[in-house]
């Protein structure tokens, strides 16, 4: 297969000098056993996220598709490819990311489909997969709760996994359904649903606009109709799709239909 032999002609030293060539990488990768970001602040990542709840995920996904949005280098593709995804399709809407990630993709001599895409325009893919990946990409956009919408009516057809980075409390408490006008002490508490937000950087990343805590997360999930099955690691969310509230539901049909340009 095409794809075997571009693997082959990948020696070490060929590889250590595309990936100088590529840039600064941000996923660390081990290719033939160049690793593209050793020296990375946060140590093996995401390797060792990827090992806090790779047991989460099914470790067959022969028959199965996979979505992983915001895809970075690829680590998290190559990852369902080495477990057998009969389809995975990586997008990203930055062109270095995706450089990398094809780089990836053909030392290791697999075929993932790359696109050049913004989760807001999932609808454009024209079809829903088993399993849609969503992993640091939530703080990194304006709009977090539209992208969830987006992918929960077009892109997700079962399974989510969804990963964010949390700041604030740790504490998730109980919020009844409804509140009278008079109350205000319960935004008050320590484990309300917070969404903060960053007007100009956080980690001198200008890209970083908005980021929950552990309630707003679970809350965010389960307002756009992602019933939460597991909590393996501190970010990092499994959940199945299901349908959600009558309200939700309307206020998400309005909005995308605004957004298609269709009138009520």
């Amino acid at each position: 297969m095409k794809t075997r032999a571009a693997e082959a002609q990948w020696t070490p030293d060929r590889v250590r000098s595309r990936v100088a060539e590529l840039g600064k990488w941000f996923h660390n990768i081990n290719l033939k056993g160049v690793q593209t970001a050793p020296d990375h602040f946060l140590g093996d990542y995401p390797a060792f996220k990827w090992r806090t709840f790779e047991k989460s995920i099914p470790a067959d996904l022969h028959g199965r598709t996979v979505l992983d949005v915001g895809c970075n280098a690829g680590f998290y593709s190559l990852e369902m490819k080495k477990r057998g995804a009969d389809l995975v399709v990586a997008i990203d809407y930055d062109d270095e990311y995706l450089a990398q990630a094809r780089f990836a993709a053909e030392v290791n001599g697999v075929e993932i489909d790359f696109r050049r895409m913004s989760v807001y325009e999932v609808g454009k893919l024209g079809r829903k997969f088993d399993l849609v990946l969503f992993m640091g990409v939530a703080y990194h956009l304006r709009h977090p709760l539209l992208a969830l919408d987006l992918l929960h009516e077009y892109a997700v057809g079962d399974m989510f996994v969804f990963q964010s980075l949390l700041r604030g409390s740790p504490v998730a408490d109980r919020v009844d359904p409804d509140y009278p006008f008079s109350e205000t002490a319960v935004f008050d508490r320590e484990g309300y649903p917070r969404l903060h937000f960053v007007e100009e950087r956080y980690a001198n990343d200008p890209t970083n606009w908005w980021i929950p805590n552990l309630a707003c997360a679970e809350a965010m999930l389960r307002s756009s109709g992602f019933a939460i099955l597991d909590h393996p690691e501190q970010e990092v969310f499994v959940c199945k799709r299901v349908e959600t509230s009558d309200w939700a539901r309307r206020a998400s049909a309005e909005l995308l239909r605004s957004l298609k340009g269709t009138s009520r």
